[in-house]
């Protein structure tokens, strides 16, 4: 079978389809004959979570370290409350129902007294109690939440991926991802470049659950899943996927080597992350630095407000492995597709121009300010700088300024250590680059964030795929934007760069280099093909 959609991300990947179900603890009551049976296999189940648990505190160790691992130990030892289980079995025994629908009357039995509890670590194990019996019921009911992939790689079928989802994969089970929908310029798109795998999307997954289980192939470059290949289409895939690892090979050599094109001129090239995890990949491709942290995957991973702690050892983490290297956080963007349940947001018509980033941070202050601690307090250990997205007023930076100031003199009073950082904005608005000039003025640094403006310039919904064929970040007004911001930053002394996708373009490069961009900042896979474009272009040779 050959099904057609649109790429995500090039490349070819082979392996077994695993069609991924959405978490659905909606839970029906069922009357059961067999009550033994049940209870064993509610019993199966919690062992499942409880080795689910295990790999994810080995996972959490090495990524964030012990402090913040120790909350999947402490669901562990939850799963073996003696309580919580003779509820759910004497519930199984007593009123002859469903391993699930015990489970769920006793989470909301334990949580509601949790709640009512005065005492404050107490309260908090309501949200824990619900969380290990929502994935004790995935179990039973036979979902695969991204943490119970499996043991060996799979291309994933789906629906479609929230970004919340796409972050929680286990990158090093997932050859590739297909989707039936979505959109190219979505943040979960953006998600795939970082991971660096290929990924589809469009596909006709009506009849996913026959496909589980077979071969197939994922072709990135011509948007195409082969299911249950023949052993000449698989034979002819084989052969491109070894050639395409020999490029792969050959772009290593380029470790090492400098950002400069063949006539002198150098620029910085960093990469995008996501994640604490991702900082590998920064390094294995040989990044100069970070030029884009997205903070705000700290708070979609989580199941409430990630604490000041929590936030520090993670950014501590990367500003240390970086080993002084560049590190530009960007605060806190939920909002548009990347929501997050605990922030109890209301439902907008347009979430794309409406309540996010920036705008929750100087809305809800104490948020922002416990994350603006948190980068201060990490900035002691490396090179960190600040970007705040979605800026379309000089009176919102200002704002920002004095909240910075109010956190510095909180610092100083507590004796806690930090530095003097570059603080800059994200350029994504037409607001923004028409007023430029002044922003210039109140901050370090412009990184134009390609995606939104092009979205907010060319008024097309970067989440709609039906627009996908209009959608164009080489409009002629997007490229004279550009030009703008560079001249007016560099009026003013701010050094500019790009972090959207656009950055990783290589059709592109030259322009970007001759504008005067003095960074650009790409997923981790694209920084060696970039670097390869940079040192083979001769700016000395045509006029723009």
């Amino acid at each position: 079978m050959v099904l057609k959609g649109k790429s995500v991300f090039g490349g070819i990947a082979i392996g077994r389809l695993a069609v991924y179900k959405k978490k659905d603890t909606q839970v029906k009551r069922i009357k059961i004959a067999d009550k033994k049976a049940e209870i064993e296999r509610f019993v199966s189940a919690r062992e499942t979570a409880k080795e689910q648990l295990a790999r994810l505190y080995e996972k959490a160790l090495k990524e964030v370290g012990e402090v913040n691992a120790m909350i999947f130990e402490v669901h562990q030892m939850m799963l073996d409350d003696m309580d919580y289980n003779e509820s759910i079995s004497n519930m199984i025994q007593t009123q002859e129902v469903n391993a699930e629908f015990a489970v769920a009357s006793a989470s909301d039995n334990f949580s509601k007294m949790f709640a009512a509890m005065e005492d404050e670590y107490m309260k908090e194990r309501a949200a824990d109690v619900k969380d290990i019996s929502n994935r004790v019921i995935s179990i039973l009911q036979g979902t695969v939440d991204g943490t119970a992939i499996g043991e060996e790689p799979v291309i994933l079928l789906a629906d479609d991926l929230a970004p919340s989802e796409t972050v929680q994969l286990d990158k090093s089970k997932v050859l590739s991802f297909v989707t039936q929908y979505g959109s190219t310029n979505s943040h979960t798109a953006i998600l795939a470049r970082t991971m660096n795998i290929p990924a589809l999307i469009g596909i006709d997954l009506n009849n996913a659950d026959e496909m589980n289980g077979k071969w197939g192939i994922v072709d990135g470059y011509h948007g195409t899943l082969y299911v249950d290949p023949d052993i000449e289409t698989l034979s002819k895939y084989e052969k491109m996927k070894e050639e395409e690892e020999h490029k792969k090979r050959l772009l290593l050599e380029l470790k090492g080597k400098e950002n400069v094109t063949l006539d002198g001129r150098k620029i910085h090239l960093y990469a995008n992350i996501g994640s604490v995890a991702d900082v590998a990949n920064v390094l294995a491709n040989d990044a100069d630095g970070i030029g884009l942290f997205r903070s705000e995957f700290l708070y979609l991973e989580s199941q409430n407000y990630p604490t000041e702690e929590a936030q520090f050892a993670a950014y501590k983490t990367v500003a240390e492995n970086m080993a002084g290297k560049k590190v530009i956080i960007r605060t806190l963007d939920i909002g548009a597709d990347k929501q997050v349940d605990y922030f109890d947001m209301e439902k907008e018509e347009n979430p794309a121009m409406g309540y996010r980033a920036i705008r929750i941070c100087l809305d809800r202050k104490e948020i922002f300010k416990t994350q603006l601690r948190a980068i201060y307090r990490a900035s002691y250990y490396g090179t960190i700088s600040i970007m705040f997205p979605m800026i379309i007023s000089v009176k919102e930076v200002k704002q920002i300024k004095e909240m910075i100031a109010e956190v510095k003199a909180e610092l100083d009073e507590e004796g806690l250590p930090y530095k003097d950082v570059e603080t800059g904005i994200m350029i994504e608005t037409p607001a923004a680059v028409l007023i430029s000039d002044l922003l210039a003025k109140e901050v370090d640094f412009f990184s134009i964030g390609t995606n939104d403006l092009t979205q907010y310039t060319l008024a097309i919904d970067r989440q709609n795929p039906k627009l996908d064929d209009i959608y164009d970040a080489h409009h002629e007004a997007i490229l004279r934007m550009l030009k703008i911001v560079v001249d007016n930053g560099h009026k003013e002394g701010c050094w500019v760069g790009i972090c959207g996708e656009l950055g990783a373009d290589t059709t592109l490069t030259e322009t970007f280099l001759k504008m005067g961009f003095d960074e650009l900042s790409v997923s981790p896979s694209m920084v060696l093909k970039v670097r390869d474009k940079i040192r083979n272009l001769n700016l000395s040779e045509r006029d723009v």
